[in-house]
């Protein structure tokens, strides 16, 4: 217990400072005069409450944080926060007469934190619009992760935040350095951002939204989540303006942020273009799209301009894991949906804020399947795999190898539960994908038409762990199932 303290103790900060989160739709509501102050009051509070007192209690600990620590401590953040951010759900549903189960409220704060996008929640255009901000905020928060946030904190806290980094990234090339401190380079993705998200909001308002909408669709645009304030999605404004706005974020956000950071640090634009992933990236979705456009053009469901626009739209929203939607995509020829479905799970680039098992993992693992094929006709053959000009580390094939192991079994384990929870086939398959990597938008039972509200509790809780387990990447997680963690 003893050599947990550290991480409680750092876990009791995260949660005092998520606190502060709740500042937001507490302003919100007083300007608004929406009747949720005393909610989001209350959740401020008991929230800073909490944390303070989980720190006080662990206040003695003051060793270093190890890589394991890193390890445990990013895994308890996304698995305690979700907790904490059911409280403005709970306490402001129980005041709008509309008492959510802790079930529900537990999913739909997950779901924001994870960005993934599904909801339990129906009548969302009538809600308190504090409450609205909140589920979208947290979408934002979790975009980047929060421990990216914080670790550019820690130095100031007497903390080396490296271990925190590496934990939290997405993707496998977790060692790599933009700058030479950690810190610094939290505070660069953090800038790339900001700024990203500050171009959406203008975007979204320049094209047509209300300043507030403007506001809650950029922070679940550039977090690629999904979650919108309005039932009907984006086809609640049916305006291919404010559309072509989405897409263009979803495609800059599907991209790795590092390379924005390194381009703008070292004033080099074709660091960008240059990069084998983020080619694969962007031939996959805008490829993809016009695939999907071609398909529904052809089976005559739309002319085709309206084809092109329908199925755009579409397949970089879900394939980049945000799930937006403009129509009921599900009568289309079966191919387009379940196409669009598997393209989430590898369709953006690590370092991104998409899910999945990301476009970087995948070409490790074209390289290494083409490296062995090769050896089998040449067995002399001693070239490794390459990115690029790039040689791929056996440790990175190694992490990546077992990444897709996990992926997979992770994906037949859920969907066999809810199978066994007398889920059908496709609803299980496909809430499993929109859960893992984190999409939210799935078919049947949580298709366009409905939401995860039909489920069961049992089913929910399910989803929830999965989009937990995607949030993490699978390894972080799994790594505290081994006994020799726990060792000393």
């Amino acid at each position: 217990m003893r050599d947990v303290l550290p991480v409680l103790r750092l876990l009791g900060l995260l949660i005092m400072l998520f606190s502060a989160t709740m500042l937001l739709p507490l302003g919100t509501s007083a300007l608004f005069e929406d009747g949720m102050l005393l909610v989001h009051l209350r959740s401020a509070s008991f929230t800073w409450l909490a944390g303070g007192l989980l720190w006080l209690s662990a206040r003695s600990a003051r060793d270093e944080l190890q890589p394991r620590h890193g390890v445990l401590l990013v895994v308890l953040t996304w698995s305690v926060l979700p907790l904490f951010a059911t409280l403005p759900l709970l306490l402001g549903m129980h005041a709008l007469g509309q008492p959510m189960s802790f079930t529900h409220a537990f999913y739909e704060a997950t779901s924001g934190l994870t960005t993934t996008g599904g909801t339990v929640m129906s009548g969302v255009d009538k809600l308190p619009v504090s409450i609205n901000l909140w589920r979208c905020f947290l979408q934002w928060l979790g975009g980047m992760g929060i421990l990216i946030l914080v670790v550019a904190v820690l130095p100031f806290l007497g903390m080396g935040g490296s271990q925190l980094f590496r934990a939290e990234s997405p993707g496998p090339m977790k060692e790599t350095k933009l700058t030479p401190r950690i810190a610094e380079t939290a505070k660069g993705l953090w800038l790339v951002y900001a700024s990203i998200s500050t171009l959406c909001a203008l975007g979204y308002w320049a094209a047509g939204m209300t300043p507030m909408d403007a506001i809650m669709h950029m922070f679940t645009t550039v977090s690629l989540g999904g979650l919108t304030p309005h039932d009907a999605s984006f086809a609640y404004f049916d305006s291919p303006a404010i559309e072509s706005v989405a897409i263009a974020v979803m495609l800059l956000c599907s991209a790795n942020f590092a390379l924005y950071f390194s381009a703008i640090s070292k004033q080099r634009s074709d660091i960008i273009w240059k990069n084998p992933e983020l080619r694969i990236t962007l031939i996959s979705l805008i490829g993809g799209g016009l695939l999907v456009s071609f398909v529904i053009w052809l089976e005559g469901h739309y002319e085709p301009l309206k084809a092109l626009r329908y199925g755009m739209f579409h397949t970089i929203s879900i394939a980049t894991t945000t799930g937006y939607g403009i129509t009921n995509f599900e009568v289309w020829p079966p191919f387009a949906p379940m196409f669009m479905l598997l393209l989430s799970s590898f369709a953006t680039s690590a370092g991104s804020t998409g899910g999945g098992i990301k476009t970087l993992r995948v070409l490790v693992l074209f390289q290494q399947a083409r490296h062995e094929l090769k050896r089998m006709v040449h067995p002399r053959l001693v070239q490794p795999p390459r990115i690029g000009q790039n040689r791929i580390p056996d440790h990175i094939v190694r992490a990546v190898v077992a990444y897709t192991v996990l992926y997979v079994a992770t994906v037949l384990v859920m969907t066999l539960l809810l199978l066994a929870s007398d889920l059908d086939l496709v609803s299980a398959f496909a809430a499993t994908l929109a859960s893992i990597n984190c999409t939210g938008l799935g078919l049947a039972k949580v298709g366009p038409t409905s939401n995860y509200a039909v489920l069961t509790d049992f089913q929910i809780w399910v989803c929830s762990i999965g989009m937990i387990l995607g949030r993490l990447e699978l390894l972080s997680f799994f790594a505290l199932l081994l006994p020799s963690y726990w060792k000393r």
